[in-house]
């Protein structure tokens, strides 16, 4: 039976994904993603349930699926993840074409529907669905913040970390099989370990990935503003393998939200974060998002937001409209800023945020940055610095008749830029 298995949302879904292809491979199926054309027996479909945007694709695809299905060209549709362990009920209600719902943590229940006789699955059989030399290590499961508009700890529960042991195995699996750069993710990296070692461990665990021979970068996505543990900037300060990158979604600045969110940090705190941690990194490639529209926000809270923007010019932002999710705390507030005011409000804030990535970005022009090469697209090789993450940052645009390869990293001149992206060539060694 080949399978296709189409995974939403972020990449914490792509690691579950990823784990669940492996044992099904295991098994004896045959399993690509998001396959473009129809030529499987069976869809599978990893869903995300976050924000509106996000149910609303997740909903289009099991539809496109669906309709395959009636025409005869599929023949199961199989539907697991955030949003069916939101809304189980009402999807089997509405979309009684599909063959089965499963939740985030029913991997073992799916092969089981598959193949009655299956092997114990394992988290540590995966089948990575990245290019060959990078991949996503999920460090942690659940968040134990309870931040007013997210609905994570509803779907995922509480944190539970993986151990460390566990972890160094994992990456030495990736690294022997030709993976360079790491990327830790989590709901709340900077929260890692709290649950099974009673405290603060990320730093613990970046000091034996650096250990791993072959290991060229490692890179910290989604950590939380409260109680950051600086001990990770002074070890990225120390070791040239931990990206001068730092991935910490703020949210707001105005006090008024940044309480009503329950983010347990100030906007003084915040300030004082931000500039604390880029006195210690000078180069450090911050990335933050925020949200507008958020219940209460007045044109004041926005217009404190643009400033805070405007001083603190982060090389990488994102803005998303608040998006009011069923069971948060934040739900029960009026939703009292229109939508179309709330898009205004996010044109706006990445309006300026163009114009600051622009500026920063023809400052490099005339530097040198060692860069990894991700793919080749038309007439150019698309490549990142360590300053950028796959999917979501800048890339470096290489014209083809460069001699370079996919997965291998290579010194690289900016000889021009735009908005998101900077043009390089290989510099002669």
């Amino acid at each position: 039976m080949k399978i296709n298995l189409i995974s939403l949302g972020c990449s914490k879904n792509t690691v579950d994904s990823e784990v669940l292809a492996g044992n099904l491979t295991k098994e004896g199926f045959e399993v690509e993603y998001s396959s473009p054309f129809p030529n499987y027996d069976i869809a599978l479909i990893n869903t995300c349930g976050f924000i509106n945007d996000a149910k609303e694709e997740s909903i289009n695809t099991i539809l496109l699926q669906c309709s395959l299905k009636e025409l005869g060209k599929i023949q199961q549709v199989i539907v697991f993840g955030c949003l069916a362990q939101r809304f189980m009920q009402e999807l089997k209600e509405e979309l009684t074409l599909v063959d089965a719902f499963f939740g985030v943590a029913d991997q073992d229940k799916i092969i089981k529907y598959l193949k009655a006789n299956s092997e114990p699955y394992t988290l540590k059989t995966r089948l990575v669905s990245t290019p060959t030399h990078y991949a996503y290590l999920k460090i942690s499961e659940g968040c134990d913040r309870r931040c007013s508009y997210c609905a994570i700890p509803l779907i995922r529960g509480n944190q539970i970390s993986i151990p460390i042991e566990d972890l160094i195995a994992e990456a030495k699996t990736l690294v022997d099989g030709g993976k360079r750069e790491l990327i830790l993710i989590a709901q709340d990296t900077t929260a890692y370990g709290t649950d099974i070692y009673h405290k603060k461990a990320l730093a613990d665990l970046l000091r034996k990935l650096i250990e791993i021979n072959d290991l060229h970068w490692i890179r910290i996505q989604y950590a939380y503003p409260q109680d950051f543990p600086m001990e990770v900037i002074n070890l990225m300060t120390q070791s040239p393998k931990i990206c001068s990158y730092i991935d910490i979604p703020l949210q707001h600045i105005s006090n008024k939200l940044l309480s009503s969110m329950k983010r347990n940090i100030t906007a003084e705190q915040t300030k004082e974060l931000v500039n604390q941690i880029r006195n210690k990194v000078p180069d450090v490639a911050f990335r933050t998002t925020f949200i507008v529209g958020y219940p209460g926000e007045t044109i004041e809270d926005f217009a404190e937001l643009k400033d805070f923007v405007s001083q603190m010019r982060f090389e990488r932002m994102g803005c998303f409209t608040y998006s009011a999710e069923e069971g948060t705390a934040a739900y029960e507030l009026e939703d009292n800023v229109p939508q179309e005011e709330k898009e205004r409000r996010q044109d706006e804030l990445m309006s300026l945020q163009e114009k600051i990535s622009l500026e920063l970005n023809e400052k490099k022009i005339g530097q040198t940055f060692e860069v990894v090469i991700d793919r080749r697209e038309s007439d150019f090789y698309i490549a990142r610095t360590q300053y950028d993450s796959p999917e979501v940052d800048n890339e470096v645009l290489i014209p083809d008749k460069e001699k370079v390869e996919i997965g291998k990293f290579y010194q690289i001149e900016i000889v021009d830029a735009v908005e998101f992206d900077l043009i390089g060539k290989v510099v002669k060694q």
